[in-house]
């Protein structure tokens, strides 16, 4: 399912929401994640420091997440990347120079600001633009709308990133953390 600005997602609650997330990390067998602070994943970098299977290596930038995810996979990990989709902007040389190029599987969890809930204006034009920028580059993503569906949706998204030998992006809005 797509969503597009102003589509209305039902209401989640965001503590069981972060939980989910965090168990769809831990079902797709995730054991090594670079994280960059967002609001909206304040509780799950902390759920993902604090996990003794997962390797956690937070990071200033994107593109140095997307740099050192790459070396982590190549060294024998699962990688993922918690991150404001403001980053993808910072991260597409890396994302086409190193993992298109080289076929590096990542999943990027990209809290997707600048959509419906947006108190910042700044936000909305790359919340307009993620979407499309991702089809681009070519990177496949989820956009989980349920607790469900987002523990689903990483193990699928780290499937697809193997089998397809790319980064493959679940996009979480501000409805799906905070409940409108």
């Amino acid at each position: 399912m797509i969503l597009k600005c102003g589509d209305v997602i039902s209401e989640i609650d965001p503590v069981s929401t972060t939980e989910a997330v965090f168990k769809g990390i831990m079902d797709a067998g995730i054991d090594f994640v670079v994280s960059v602070p967002c609001a909206n994943l304040k509780e799950l970098i902390p759920m993902v420091d604090e996990e003794a299977s997962i390797i956690h290596v937070p990071v200033t930038r994107e593109e140095e997440g997307v740099g050192v995810c790459a070396g982590a996979y190549m060294g024998g990990k699962r990688t993922a990347m918690l991150m404001q989709n403001s980053g993808l902007g910072n991260s597409i040389n890396a994302l086409s120079s190193l993992n298109l190029l080289y076929g590096i599987p990542l999943v990027m969890v990209i809290s997707h600001r600048g959509v419906e809930g947006e108190p910042i204006c700044a936000q909305v034009p790359m919340g307009e633009l993620t979407a499309p920028l991702l089809d681009t580059l070519g990177i496949p993503y989820y956009l989980p709308v349920s607790k469900d569906d987002s523990i689903k949706a990483v193990p699928a998204a780290w499937a697809r990133a193997v089998e397809e030998k790319r980064p493959v992006a679940i996009l979480l809005p501000i409805p799906f953390w905070r409940p409108a």
